[in-house]
Parts: C-alpha cells; sequence; structure tokens
C-alpha cells in the first residue's frame, strides 16, 4: 500500500473529506506556490500543542533562564569598560588602548553575537542534528573565554576573548534556544519573545550593581573568573527544559491544506529545509532598512552614560544606576510592545511608537538636561521603555511577513533581523569612538549637546528616528499616489 495511504488510515474522516486535491489547490488563486514536500518527509507522531500546552512554556522558561548567561556580560561592560578606562596601565600593562578601543570589545561582543545569528539560523534549519550540540558546545566556549581573558594583558587579548570568541560562544546558546521558541509558539509569539528580551533587561537591571561591587572589592581578574564560574552554573539547567518542537504526522495534502487554514498547533516548517521565500519581498528589506539604522545609535547611552556621568562629576554610583535603570524599564517595554504586536497592530506602527518614544527621550532630556541627575533618570527610564522594547516589535514583523507569505519561515527571518541589529552593533563601536573624538576639547558643566558627548546625543536621536524607516516610506508611497 503506497505511503500516503498508509498515512491517511490515521486521519478522522470528517477530517479527510474536507481535504482539498492537489489540482484544486492548483487552481486556486491563493494556494501557495512553493512545492508542497513529500508525505514521508514529516512522520513524527501526533505533537503536543503549541502555544498554550506545558511543553511550550517548559521551553520559554528555558528561554527566559538562559538569557542570563548570554548577555549577563555584554549588559555589565559599561561599568568594565570604565573599569579599564580609569585603570589600564594597571590592569592592561601591554596595551591599555584608547576609549574608542575600549568601547568596541562591548560593542563587537554584542554585534558578533546578533551578526552570525543568520548563519547559525540556516545551518541548524538545514541540519536540526546539530542543536544538540550547540548548547554544550557554547557552554565551553563562553566559560573558557571568561576565564582567559581574566589572564589578558593588552586591550587585544580582551577582543580576541571577549569580543569576538565569548560572543560567538554565546551566540551557540542563543540560537537554539530562540529556533525552539519560534517553533513552539504562533499565535502567541509577542509574548513569547517579548517574556525572552525582558528577561534580558531583568538580567540587565541588576548586572551593573553586582559587576561595580565586584571590581571595587576584587578587581577585574577575579571578577572575570567569578563570572565564568557563575555561567556555567546558570546555563546547565536551562539546557534539559529547551527541546525542538516534535513535528506532527502530516501527508502533502495535509501540509497544504494547514498553509491555507493556518490552524495553530500545526507546524508548517519541513525539517531540514531552508526556505528565502523573504528575500523576494520588499516589505521584509524596508524593515530590515529601519532595524540597521536604530542598531547603529542604541548602544550608545548604555555604553556610554557611566562615563558620561563620571565626567561630570556625578558619583561613581551614579553610572551603575543609569544602566540599571535603562535595563529595568525595557522589562514593561519589551513585555508590553509585544503585546501590541499580538493586539493586531501594524507592525509599522508598533515600531513608530518604539522609534518616536526613544528620540524624543534623546533630543528633549539627554540633550537639554543631561547635566542634571534628575533629568537622566529620566532619560533612562524613558529610553529603556522605548528603545529597549524595540526588538519586541520584530514578532509583529513575524506575524506580518507570514500573513503575506505563507510558505515563509519565520526563524530564519528572525535570525536576518537579528544579524541587521549586529552589523548595526559592529558598527556603532568605531562611530561611537569617533564621534567622541570630534568633540573632545568641548566644556563638561552644561547641556548634553555643549559636552563633549553632543555629537553621540545628536547622531543617537537621529538613528532611533530613523528606525520607524518603515512607517515613513509607507506614508511617502501614500502621499505619492494622492498627489
Amino acid at each position: 500500500m503506497p505511503a500516503h495511504q498508509t498515512q491517511s488510515q490515521d486521519i478522522p474522516m470528517s477530517e479527510v473529506s474536507r481535504l482539498p486535491t492537489s489540482q484544486e489547490l492548483q487552481d486556486s488563486d491563493n494556494a501557495p506556490t512553493t512545492e508542497l514536500p513529500p508525505a514521508e518527509t514529516i512522520i513524527s507522531p501526533a505533537a503536543p500543542q503549541s502555544d498554550r500546552s506545558k511543553s511550550a512554556y517548559l521551553v520559554l522558561a528555558g528561554c527566559v533562564l538562559i538569557q542570563a548567561p548570554i548577555w549577563g556580560y555584554s549588559l555589565a561592560f559599561g561599568i568594565f569598560q570604565e573599569y579599564y578606562t580609569a585603570h589600564g596601565p594597571a590592569v592592561l600593562p601591554d596595551g591599555p588602548g584608547t576609549p574608542g578601543t575600549i568601547a568596541s570589545i562591548g560593542n563587537s561582543q554584542t554585534g558578533i553575537l546578533y551578526l552570525m545569528m543568520p548563519a547559525t539560523f540556516i545551518l541548524l534549519t538545514k541540519y536540526p542534528y546539530l542543536r544538540r550540540w550547540c548548547g554544550p558546545l557554547g557552554l565551553l566556549v563562553t566559560t573558557a573565554c571568561l576565564l582567559a581573558s581574566s589572564f589578558a594583558t593588552s586591550a587585544r587579548q580582551l577582543i580576541a576573548t571577549q569580543g569576538v570568541l565569548h560572543a560567538v560562544g554565546c551566540g551557540l546558546l542563543f540560537s537554539p534556544a530562540s529556533l525552539s521558541l519560534d517553533e513552539w509558539f504562533s499565535e502567541r509569539k509577542g509574548l513569547a519573545y517579548g517574556a525572552m528580551w525582558a528577561s534580558k533587561s531583568t538580567v540587565g537591571a541588576g548586572m551593573p550593581f553586582l559587576t561595580s561591587a565586584l571590581l571595587s572589592r576584587f578587581g577585574v581578574r577575579t571578577t572575570l573568573r567569578a563570572y565564568a564560574a557563575s555561567s556555567a552554573l546558570l546555563t546547565i539547567p536551562p539546557l534539559f527544559l529547551i527541546r525542538e518542537y516534535p513535528a506532527a504526522t502530516t501527508t502533502s495534502e495535509e501540509h497544504a491544506f494547514d498553509h491555507q487554514q493556518q490552524q495553530p498547533g500545526r507546524r508548517q516548517r519541513q525539517r531540514g529545509r531552508v526556505s528565502f521565500a523573504f528575500a523576494r519581498h520588499s516589505t521584509f528589506w524596508i524593515l530590515q532598512w529601519g532595524n540597521v539604522l536604530q542598531s547603529l545609535g542604541y548602544l550608545m547611552p548604555p555604553t556610554y552614560l557611566a562615563s558620561y556621568a563620571h565626567a561630570l562629576g556625578f558619583p561613581s554610583v551614579t553610572g551603575p544606576i543609569f544602566l540599571a535603570l535603562i535595563s529595568l524599564a525595557s522589562v514593561p517595554g519589551s513585555l508590553l510592545i509585544g503585546l501590541l504586536n499580538d493586539a493586531g497592530l501594524a507592525p509599522t506602527t508598533v515600531i513608530l511608537i518604539s522609534s518616536l518614544g526613544s528620540a524624543a527621550s534623546v533630543f528633549l532630556l539627554w540633550g537639554l538636561g543631561g547635566h542634571q541627575v534628575a533629568v537622566l533618570v529620566v532619560f533612562t527610564l524613558m529610553y529603556g521603555f522605548f528603545a529597549g522594547g524595540f526588538s519586541s516589535t520584530w514578532s509583529g514583523i513575524l506575524q506580518e511577513m507570514k500573513r503575506r507569505d505563507g510558505a515563509i519561515d519565520t526563524a530564519l527571518i528572525f535570525g536576518m533581523l537579528l544579524g541587521g541589529r549586529g552589523l548595526g552593533f559592529v558598527l556603532s563601536g568605531p562611530i561611537g569612538g569617533a564621534l567622541l573624538e570630534a568633540n573632545r576639547l568641548k566644556a563638561q558643566d552644561f547641556t548634553g549637546y555643549a559636552t563633549q558627548y553632543g555629537p553621540m546625543v545628536i547622531y543617537t536621536g537621529l538613528t532611533a528616528t530613523l528606525g520607524a524607516w518603515g512607517w515613513f516610506w509607507t506614508m511617502g508611497k501614500q502621499v505619492m499616489r494622492a498627489l
């Protein structure tokens, strides 16, 4: 008996009677144009329900917990940067580097982590059996790199260990976790991704204080070794919670039917098959361009606020407080912006809210009142809420692209968005150093615009505004049609 006949025996007759034939699908205007997978490709028995099952929320819990070792160091790097800048020759006798060089360590760490996502997402989609090795390997690399960096004697060694290799290890942890989250959540992507990014922000709220206390009491070498040990301990439990979504038993005709109906709980992804269907849609590239532009300036406040506070003569605890407040405000920002996507708002509208809110805080608060601690506190809260929640707008992009083309693999789009963000982060490192050098003779006792950081303030506000490029593009097209 043919394979497809054998499989169809397990399908209720009420459902079989509703299945369209392949010819009917081809004749339909809404039928997908992509090639249907062979019946034998997806053979796992009845899969658990996505979005609402216990298994789905265990995966979400694992993804939430693993954000601490992945992002802990990078979110506290502003404190490390201040320490390296103040104690450069003592802790890095072979070459402390310039402030721009030190800043590039943190930007490279975050940028490379994001930038490697397209390649790792494609690889793990094509060869899903590799996912089981990524977690242990990432654990080994991140721990070894943090330990090795505690023996570094030059800025170049820090760039290699903390900036490059540690980012690779974190990427190996982040990629399989994010792929699993995308597989397990379909209708509630906004909630799932919002919770994941909120977890990252929660880690960032506490790490600056912890790092500052450790550096003050034990120095940088012992602090990095403590980071290595805690990273290993925090990584192991989530690895047991994160698992792949088991593909449901499906025939070619069922797969096509699910494409049209978008039934929750059924997965349209064919294991081992990489689809670049998103690349033919201009909507993706327009939204990706806004994503890159926003990321070019996003890291400026988290990276430089501690040094900015030190330059203005604020107490040493002020820097960690500013960084913690940015991360703390990002927690509700990530959750609420993610829920706006699930509520049905257009993704360009949600992105506009995030972009204009963060731009207003930069121009009006950091720029005009940047010499007052109270104003800077309000700035960090407002910037953290709106700019920190920008990544949660991606769930709306995924849902919109899936609505436009059912053949699109949302996990790959997520990887590409991460890659675009990484490109902006990598470029922002040298750009930040150049902006400081361009205005280094300015006074340090007036508004943010008048300090050495004035060009950086203007640059950050402009890039935040241009994050809403998709909305501006859409409005521009409508105006041109009206004319």
